[in-house]
């Protein structure tokens, strides 16, 4: 049974895991990459990071088929490297990612854009197993996703491609967005733009969390505003099932264990605002695989460029 190192870079940590060729995480840690604000690179804390775990899991490169890396950013997949990022993280763009893995562990090594690889994790062993068209969303801090279309990742030109917070959804009169552009998709479906709504009538909401524990108690005013921003989210997903016609999409990040504040009323109001013969069939449901699936995807994206699936 082979076994490959999967790396997953996100802003604020890194996880590390052993994963096999069935999709199965065997073993995983996490480390944070800002412990001293930055200074220190972030892939230099993924490099350190990744020869720990492997000495603590007593496993060296002989015993790895490869290394798949899910990162942050946007990353050109076919350098491997860290092309961009909305907001500032310091000492990331630019990072040559595959290049520097490459050279420490002797194993061949992919790189693609997080939520991508959250989107293949689901399809290889998730919530999506099994379909062939998919839009994977996730809802954070920004939004990010990834598209499945003829059971192939779309990609683009670079690997850049499924940036899907930065569809334009108020292009003439939107919210600045961090990308330098205005009324980016994620400006308005991400869950800071929730608590940005929320905080100024009521400190308190100053997260996902208190925000739905507020809802659940029925509290009107948090219930219009969960109202007004699955609107936001329902009608972003509304255009692309116009243009890449899914039979599922799959809705990740932290509140997408909230089935009946955001889940359910978006599938309803996204079916609602398609055109029927996009709604026949429509799946639309939370992700299942959580945290690990941007290191299952990493693999998964490893052995699919290698044609090993």
């Amino acid at each position: 049974m082979k076994q490959y190192l999967a790396i997953d870079i996100g802003g604020t940590a890194v996880k590390l895991g052993i994963v096999d060729e069935e999709g199965r995480v065997l073993s995983k840690t996490e480390q944070s990459v800002c412990f001293d604000n930055y200074e220190t690179p972030i892939l230099t804390t993924v490099l350190s990071a990744a020869e720990q775990f492997l000495k603590e899991q007593a496993v060296g490169p002989q015993g790895l088929a490869g290394i798949g890396v899910s990162a942050a950013g946007q990353i050109d997949t076919r350098k491997g490297i860290v092309a961009g990022t909305c907001g500032s993280l310091p000492n990331y763009i630019g990072s040559p990612i595959k290049a520097e893995l490459e050279a420490k562990f002797g194993l061949p090594t992919t790189v693609a854009n997080d939520a991508n690889c959250m989107t293949l994790g689901e399809v290889w062993v998730g919530g999506a197993k099994g379909y062939t068209d998919v839009i994977g969303v996730t809802l954070g801090t920004g939004v990010g996703g990834g598209i499945l279309t003829g059971g192939r990742l779309l990609e683009g030109a670079r690997g850049l491609g499924g940036e899907l917070g930065h569809f334009r959804t108020h292009a003439l009169d939107g919210v600045f967005c961090t990308c330098g552009a205005s009324g980016c998709w994620e400006r308005y479906a991400a869950t800071t733009a929730l608590v940005r709504g929320a905080q100024p009538r009521n400190p308190k909401w100053k997260d996902g969390r208190a925000i739905f524990e507020s809802a659940h108690a029925g509290d009107p005013t948090i219930l219009a505003l969960l109202d007004d921003w699955t609107d936001e989210i329902a009608q972003g997903l509304a255009g692309m099932v116009h243009i890449f016609n899914p039979q599922l999409i799959l809705i990740g990040g932290g509140v997408s264990a909230q089935q009946e504040l955001l889940i359910d009323p978006v599938a309803k109001k996204v079916r609602a605002s398609v055109m029927p013969a996009f709604a026949e069939g429509l799946e639309i449901r939370a992700a299942q695989l959580h945290n690990d699936a941007g290191m299952v995807g990493a693999v998964y994206y490893f052995r699919q460029s290698r044609g090993e699936i």
